[in-house]
């Protein structure tokens, strides 16, 4: 290895060093303070950096910090998805609606159960999914259920709801997500989070009320108001 691209090596490996220990520190912060009540300067302390303009030269401003912390995050549960379904398809060729469902809620749920760093992730930003003002749908199959395994999940719902055509399946899974996203947000929160017996029962009852959510038939309502 020639010096040159030994001292390239080190750069880099500093470099993602910190913006590593930048993006913890801001979901430690954030967890325990809420977004509104952290700033740039608390993250770049508690991540002990020296440069105070370190986080802007890595990520420009704190929307940056957070999209790579997200993006970072959905990595981890595309992967873990991914896995699931592998399993899923091993076991058999015509999985059931409670097992396409328990994709969109495990693969988040175990890595916060192993992981206390992805715990305060959820912590951090879960409600973020539950609060937006628009559509989750655009959003969500961006980050957390994009990817391939985002993308499978999606089409084996399709395939195990025929009754959902069009616009009806859409809102179905808007609610979902809102479901989703408020639940785990609750449980990231609880004393014992994502262990013992109470989080288990979290989460059968979770993916029950999906499974009841989306297999429930469209209403004469429903199909009167989107005629």
């Amino acid at each position: 290895m020639t010096a040159a691209k030994k001292n390239s090596d080190n750069r880099q490996a500093r470099s993602n060093a910190t913006k590593s220990a930048l993006m913890r520190a801001a979901e430690h912060l954030i967890a325990k303070h809420g977004m509104e009540n952290v700033s740039i300067s608390d993250i770049v302390a508690a991540a002990e950096q020296k440069n105070q303009s370190a986080l802007q030269y890595h990520f420009t401003n704190l929307r940056g910090l957070i999209d790579a912390i997200v993006l970072a995050r959905s990595e981890q549960t595309h992967n873990r998805r991914a896995e699931l379904i592998e399993a899923l398809f091993a076991k058999s060729e015509r999985p059931t609606l409670r097992e396409i469902c328990m994709l969109m809620v495990y693969p988040a749920f175990s890595l916060a159960r192993e992981n206390p760093d992805y715990h305060r992730y959820i912590k951090a930003f879960g409600h973020q999914l539950m609060l937006s003002e628009t559509s989750l749908l655009p959003m969500v199959r961006r980050h957390g259920g994009g990817g391939a395994s985002g993308i499978q999940t999606d089409e084996l719902l399709r395939l195990a709801l025929p009754h959902l055509k069009g616009a009806d399946f859409e809102r179905r899974m808007e609610a979902a997500i809102r479901l989703c996203s408020a639940s785990m947000y609750h449980q990231a929160r609880q004393k014992n989070a994502f262990s013992g017996k109470q989080s288990q029962q979290f989460l059968y009852s979770l993916v029950d009320a999906i499974v009841g959510l989306l297999s429930g038939p469209v209403s004469d309502e429903s199909k009167a108001l989107g005629e």
